[in-house]
């Protein structure tokens, strides 16, 4: 669909005058577009078109980002060298003070301040990288982790809850709707054999032994933001910011930055979790929490992947029972391919366990 970007631009109180815009980026939730200005010394812009049928209410969704963005803002302005224009999203208002619009259409849009000079990259291939995804992911969470006032909206609510996704997955698999139960035997095993040590994140939060903290909730490597040099810069994308626990990002981290396999690898063992890519990433990320996390979170954290990693498994498969209708998928078995390769990586991290555990001890 065209829009008329000059128009929906001239709503917001930016600086600088329009001078074209176009798509940008490949993300698959909402409509993004880059605007670029006519004043070399003006900044220039990311206008977004929010797709509220995956976010059911903007408003809520804005309040968060606007508290997040501005409490970092305020955390980075106050440290010497720190640049938070280039740190931190930066949100611009409307012109009636809000920050976000709605068209003539019906459509809600936001626009944030272009970070310019940056890379992004959907493949770690190097323990540098990790490292400084780590630091990025840990710095997010430790800034955040005084943030006065009520928590934060639940915009996507019991997200990574695996007590939820598993009620559901036990429903549908009953139900059968897609006749795909039979096929999928051995995998609905691996699920049941793990379900009740997968809980165990969930348990530790209800007795009080772990806190729930602000957390980013979609933390694969390509929403951070590193420099030219590939260095640590900005921590994007924040839709699903909201309350949960500490080690939901850092499983999700580790399950898409450490495995050397696609997410979707149909040749299963080339799947695996490589030690290397998570010791340095774990290493970037408590150089920022060593202090702010308590000994119990610390002591989960290499339980954390398996969680995350079989919770996305049991996502593409209860989708894949369900008859395919959340994930986007491209031939008739996908979702199930994805869970078989989440579920190997599953495996791999199980065998790689002990370790884990040892470089964490050792870390913190």
């Amino acid at each position: 669909m065209e829009y008329n970007l000059k128009d929906i631009f001239e709503c917001f109180s930016a600086g600088g005058t329009f001078l074209n815009g176009g798509p940008f980026g490949s993300g698959h939730i909402h409509d993004t577009f880059r605007i670029v200005t006519a004043e070399s010394d003006r900044d220039d812009y990311i206008l977004q078109r929010l797709n509220n049928k995956i976010f059911k209410n903007i408003p809520e969704l804005q309040d968060n980002i606007e508290r997040v963005t501005r409490h970092l803002n305020l955390k980075l302005s106050a440290m010497p060298g720190s640049d938070p224009k280039r740190e931190c999203l930066t949100l611009i208002p409307a012109k009636d003070g809000r920050s976000w619009i709605q068209d003539r259409e019906g459509n809600y849009w936001r626009m944030y301040i272009f970070i310019s000079d940056h890379r992004s990259y959907n493949i770690v291939d190097t323990p540098g990288k990790a490292f400084e995804g780590g630091k990025a992911i840990g710095r997010f969470q430790a800034m955040l982790s005084d943030l006065p006032g009520a928590p934060l909206s639940d915009t996507i609510p019991f997200f990574h809850d695996i007590e939820k996704r598993l009620e559901t997955f036990s429903r549908i698999l009953k139900e059968d709707p897609a006749g795909r139960a039979a096929k999928v035997s051995d995998e609905v095993e691996f699920v049941f054999q793990r379900a009740e040590e997968m809980k165990i994140i969930l348990k530790l939060g209800r007795e009080g032994k772990i806190p729930v903290r602000i957390t980013h909730n979609d933390t694969k490597f390509n929403n951070i933001l590193l420099d030219k040099d590939d260095k640590a810069l900005c921590v994007i994308d924040l839709d699903t910011v909201m309350p949960g626990y500490v080690h939901y990002d850092f499983g999700d981290a580790i399950r898409t930055a450490a495995n050397i396999a696609a997410e979707d690898e149909k040749e299963l063992s080339r799947v695996r979790m490589d030690i290397k890519l998570f010791e340095a990433y774990a290493e970037g990320y408590l150089s920022e929490t060593r202090n702010t996390l308590n000994e119990v979170e610390k002591d989960y954290l290499a339980f954390a992947p398996r969680l995350i990693t079989f919770i996305i498994a049991l996502r593409f498969l209860t989708d894949y029972l369900d008859g395919d209708n959340y994930f986007k998928i491209h031939h008739e078995h996908h979702n199930l391919q994805r869970a078989r390769a989440q579920f190997r990586l599953v495996e791999s991290m199980e065998e790689q366990y002990g370790e884990m555990r040892k470089i964490i001890q050792k870390l913190v």
